[in-house]
């Protein structure tokens, strides 16, 4: 389904659908008609509900906030784009946040806008990979490369170790994005507090600025459930 860029990309990472390079995934689409989210078909978290006793129930209203939210920022990406918007999913493993992010990423891709989707340690690994005498490019190239794409994905906040110098790289390349008004998705097993101590204030502050939400995801896990 993705395919890998041709450079020196965050393994685990995608770009643009396959067949495509990231220069290719920027242009314009032809058509002004907003298409509409589409889920990724592996599963259907976010559908019209569960039956339960022959009766039909409805997704729970964070559920619905949530893939609310995932519908708006995809569907008016353009003006997202406008903006560098930012939004940070939290919760429990296993609740969809990755799910719906792989979504608004794929919208965005097929509206011809470059993606970039990677765990906050393949992207600070790559960084610190950069000051090895044999690395193919340099501090500055790394950060670039995570720079560039229109959204920026970033999974797994907060399973690194936290040290300064994490949070100064993280601060470099989201600081960064915040200048060029780039959108960045943050994913997290944290609740937000932990989230704001994790990345520390400055950081979050720049999430928040725009219109930039946090959506909490605060059901069970999916995972293991028939």
């Amino acid at each position: 389904m993705f395919a890998q860029p041709t450079g020196s990309s965050p393994p685990g990472s995608f770009w643009a659908a396959s067949g495509q390079n990231v220069r290719s995934a920027r242009k314009k689409p032809k058509s002004r008609e907003k298409p509409k989210l589409r889920l990724p078909n592996k599963t259907r978290r976010y559908g019209p509900g569960r039956r339960v006793s022959g009766k039909r129930r409805s997704p729970s209203d964070a559920k619905r906030k949530a893939l609310n939210f995932a519908r708006e920022y995809a569907g008016s990406f353009t003006e997202v784009l406008e903006t560098g918007r930012c939004g940070i999913f939290v919760g429990k493993p296993g609740t969809g946040k990755t799910h719906l992010a792989v979504a608004v990423g794929l919208h965005a891709m097929r509206a011809g806008h470059a993606v970039l989707f990677s765990t906050v340690m393949r992207a600070i690994r790559r960084v610190k990979d950069s000051w090895s005498r044999d690395s193919r490019e340099t501090e500055t190239q790394a950060v670039a490369g995570l720079v560039f794409p229109d959204l920026l994905i970033l999974d797994e906040v907060g399973v690194q170790f936290g040290s300064e110098t994490e949070r100064l790289i993280l601060f470099d390349v989201l600081n960064e994005r915040y200048e060029k008004r780039k959108p960045t998705l943050l994913l997290s097993n944290l609740n937000i507090d932990e989230v704001k101590g994790f990345l520390g204030e400055r950081i979050f502050d720049r999430l928040r600025e725009d219109g930039g939400r946090a959506v909490v995801f605060d059901w069970e896990s999916h995972r293991g459930r028939s």
